[in-house]
């Protein structure tokens, strides 16, 4: 019989999932350089090699059932995987476990349990069916109210997801204001959300740039209030001319529907990752000196 020890052992030296190493380890009676043997012809102990690779593509959703939502990123090498029927039915698995769980960190959802082992298993399963590294990147977990409505809006396939909540209003309303966030990629909501030392380089940089024009330093000073209002009608979302009246900001579009801005998630697939580039040429003219 096989034991949880002896499919612990082959995981961790593998990578495999759970069920592939107690299959593997019962096809070859319990021998475990056999069962390794067995996996790697498998192809399925090839994923953790994937590890150095970089996933910056892939894909963000948003997944909600009355008063929750899960927002989320997995990410993949290539693009053309992203949009591959595995791809995208891996990233509903994950998506729909969260939301029936009761989970806010990775570490837990990666534990979670769906019909055939954990959300890890999953990821390290089709990283070796699929052949290209598969990362779950990152998820936030949002609640609301009964008068509070969640807006959802995927772009580009995608590429960005924007989750906002607002109270009151519609949720038509909250729609136009997830709309507003993938569109115009707004950092914060609101003003008092914007760390101190962000706020105070930007004064020095305004300030620097006011001299820089020539302005004696009290009048740089006072420009310096005009061009952070500025740059928070750039980051806050609260603060943004409304895409669809430029007239209003966002704020004022939703109170004047009868609501209040409460809060947004905004995922774009592989922001912050730094991309590898391929050099072609270098590449080429190595393997014809080798």
């Amino acid at each position: 019989m096989i034991s949880a020890q002896q499919v612990k052992e082959l995981r961790e030296s593998t990578g495999a999932g759970m069920l592939d190493c107690k299959n593997a380890l019962e096809a070859t009676n319990g021998n475990m350089e056999a069962a390794i043997d067995y996996l790697r012809e498998k192809g399925i102990a090839k994923a953790n090699k994937k590890e150095s690779r970089i996933a910056a593509e892939g894909l963000a959703s948003i997944y909600t059932n009355a008063n929750k939502a899960v927002i989320l990123e997995v990410n993949s090498e290539t693009d053309f995987v992203s949009k591959n029927e595995e791809f995208k039915s891996m990233l509903d698995i994950i998506g729909n476990t969260i939301l029936n769980s009761d989970v806010t960190d990775m570490e837990s959802a990666l534990n979670l349990k769906y019909e055939e082992g954990t959300l890890n298993d999953l990821i390290i399963s089709k990283t070796a069916k699929i052949g290209e590294k598969l990362s779950f990147r990152r998820f936030a977990v949002l609640t609301k109210e009964n008068d509070e409505h969640f807006g959802t809006y995927l772009h580009m396939g995608g590429r960005i997801a924007a989750l906002t909540k607002i109270k009151g209003a519609n949720d038509e309303v909250a729609k136009d204001v997830a709309m507003q966030a993938a569109a115009m990629k707004p950092e914060y909501v609101f003003e008092n959300e914007v760390p101190t030392e962000v706020i105070e380089r930007e004064k020095s940089v305004f300030k620097e740039q006011a001299i820089n024009e020539g302005k004696p330093t009290e009048i740089a000073e006072k420009m310096v209030e005009g061009r952070l209002k500025k740059f928070f009608k750039e980051i806050c979302l609260a603060d943004q001319a409304f895409i669809k009246d430029n007239d209003i900001n966002v704020s004022t579009y939703v109170k004047n529907n009868g609501g209040e801005l409460v809060a947004m998630i905004r995922y774009e697939v592989g922001e912050g990752i730094e991309k590898k580039t391929e050099d072609f040429a270098s590449e080429v003219m190595a393997q014809v000196t080798k």
